[in-house]
Formats: structure tokens, C-alpha cells, sequence
């Protein structure tokens, strides 16, 4: 199921550059958004966990630079049937934590510095235990791709912007500002309509299946609520497309509601909670 929305994204992907290079710049455009897209695809897909890691500015670590954080992961992915990941620490003061790479054997997890020293043993188990599952579920890839496919949507928002001011479009629609003005409003709509839907239910799905692993609920559900308020006051800069990855939003702390809130990658945290909870004795 996650390699058929892989491919499906990635489809959808280059049918969107294409088709909007197509609109602004005829056959040439048309062709330069196919590489493009191309390009896009094959770096989502094998370079996705070197990408992201860059942009938290983590570093990998082995069992003699943290041999408790190593050991704790290496248990729990024994626990979950999955070979040992890759470790890794983000220098980020904000206690968070996500998971990348295109498949189990690639797998990534990293912690933020923050994290480390914000939560008590049991749930930094549970924050694992959610990474670890959507290593599991090979949320990881879909996620990427997802971010990938956002990115190339608000790419098509700034043609659509460089056409309204230089013209664009074909033939009599070169004059034609009304595609372009489409395009400016739907691209970021679009773009978080697609992250969103794929995000909320990999965190969901995430969630019980951490809760399965480490045997409960309570320690994930008591890091949900902890991480939460740690993110609405202690910011965190980092590229909004791997913002997803991350067990809680990490720009939660930004300024902006209504819309914005709505289209949130992350589900509520009052919801996640309550959902681990309703496990608890199953």
C-alpha cells in the first residue's frame, strides 16, 4: 500500500510540473519540468534521509558516542522486529524527534538535543517506539515524496507569479493573468491538503503501533503532551517540508490560525492523546 502511494505521488508529481511548464512556457517548459520532476523522484527516493538530516543539521552516532541512547533504540527495534537504524542527534534546542530513509534497512532516527534532555526514560522509549514504527510502516518514503510533491506545487506558485508579471500562458493566453492567479491561490492550498492528509494518519497509525512495542501508552501519550508545550516556546528553524517528519510540529510556535491550523500535517495533540489512551489495558 505505501509503494502504491509512492509511485501514485510521484506520478502526480510530474504530471503537475509538466503540465504547469507546459502552461507557462510551451513544449520547452513542458520538457524542462519533466526533468525536473525526474530529478525530484529519484532524489526523494534515494537520497531522502541524507536530505533531511542536513536540513536539522544532525549528525550521526554511534554506540561509543551515546552508548544508552544506542542501546535504547537497538532493544526496542529488536522489540519491533526491525534491524538496528541508523542513530543520529539534531543540535536543535527543541525536544523533538522524527525518522527517514526509504526503507527498513535504511532506516533513520534522530533525536534533537533538546529531547535528550527534556524527557524522563519511559518516554523517551515511547518516542522512539513512534519513530520506529513508522520505520515499520515505511512511512518515511511516502512522507518524503509528500514533502517533494509540496515543494514542486509552491515551485508552480512562483511561475504562476512570474507569468502574471511578465505573461504567460500559450498562444492567447499569454495575456491571460487568470491561470496564473489560479495557481497562485490553489499551489499552497494544494501542497498542504496533500501533506496533511498523508501526515495525520501516518501519526495516528504511528502512535498505536508505538503503544503495541513498548507494551503501553502512557509513556508516548505523557511525551505528546510535554512535547507539545515544549514547541509552542522554544522555536525551531527548519525547512517547513521536513517539518512533518517530526513527532510534533515543530513550527507550532509560529504565529498564524485558521487556515493554517486546519491544514496542520500533525493532528491535534488533545486527539492523538486520547486515542492512546482509549489502549490502555486492550
Amino acid at each position: 500500500m505505501q509503494t502504491l502511494k509512492v509511485f501514485g505521488l510521484m506520478t502526480v508529481l510530474t504530471l503537475l510540473l509538466v503540465g504547469g511548464g507546459a502552461y507557462f512556457g510551451g513544449s520547452g517548459g513542458a520538457v524542462t519540468m519533466f526533468v525536473i520532476a525526474a530529478v525530484m523522484n529519484v532524489g526523494s527516493f534515494w537520497f531522502s534521509d541524507r536530505v533531511v538530516l542536513r536540513m536539522y543539521r544532525a549528525q550521526v552516532v554511534g554506540p561509543d558516542d551515546a552508548p544508552q541512547l544506542y542501546a535504547m533504540v537497538q532493544r526496542l527495534a529488536e522489540r519491533a522486529g526491525l534491524p538496528t537504524p541508523t542513530v543520529a542527534v539534531s543540535p536543535q534546542d527543541q525536544p523533538n524527534a522524527f525518522a527517514t530513509g526509504r526503507s527498513p534497512e535504511r532506516g533513520v532516527v534522530c533525536f534533537t538535543r533538546g529531547i535528550l534532555q527534556a524527557l524522563p526514560m519511559d518516554e523517551l522509549e515511547g518516542v522512539t517506539a513512534h519513530e520506529l514504527a513508522h520505520i515499520k510502516h515505511r512511512h518515511m518514503l511516502v512522507g518524503t515524496v509528500a514533502a517533494t510533491m509540496a515543494g514542486a506545487l509552491l515551485m508552480l506558485q512562483r511561475l504562476a507569479v512570474f507569468g502574471a508579471l511578465f505573461g504567460g500562458g500559450r498562444g492567447g493566453d499569454r495575456n491571460n493573468p487568470l491561470g496564473g492567479l489560479v495557481m497562485l491561490v490553489v499551489a499552497p492550498l494544494a501542497a498542504g491538503l496533500i501533506q496533511m492528509a498523508i501526515s495525520r494518519q501516518n501519526e495516528f497509525q504511528a502512535d498505536r503501533t508505538a503503544a503495541e512495542i513498548v507494551g503501553s501508552p502512557r509513556g508516548l501519550a505523557g511525551a505528546l503532551q510535554r512535547l507539545d508545550g515544549y514547541a509552542k516556546r522554544i522555536p525551531m528553524n527548519v525547512n517547513p517540508a521536513a517539518a512533518q517528519l517530526a513527532i510534533v510540529n515543530p513550527l507550532s510556535g509560529r504565529r498564524g490560525g485558521g487556515l493554517l491550523s486546519l491544514l496542520s500535517t500533525h493532528p491535534p495533540m488533545e486527539e492523538r492523546i486520547r486515542r492512546l489512551m482509549a489502549l490502555e489495558g486492550r
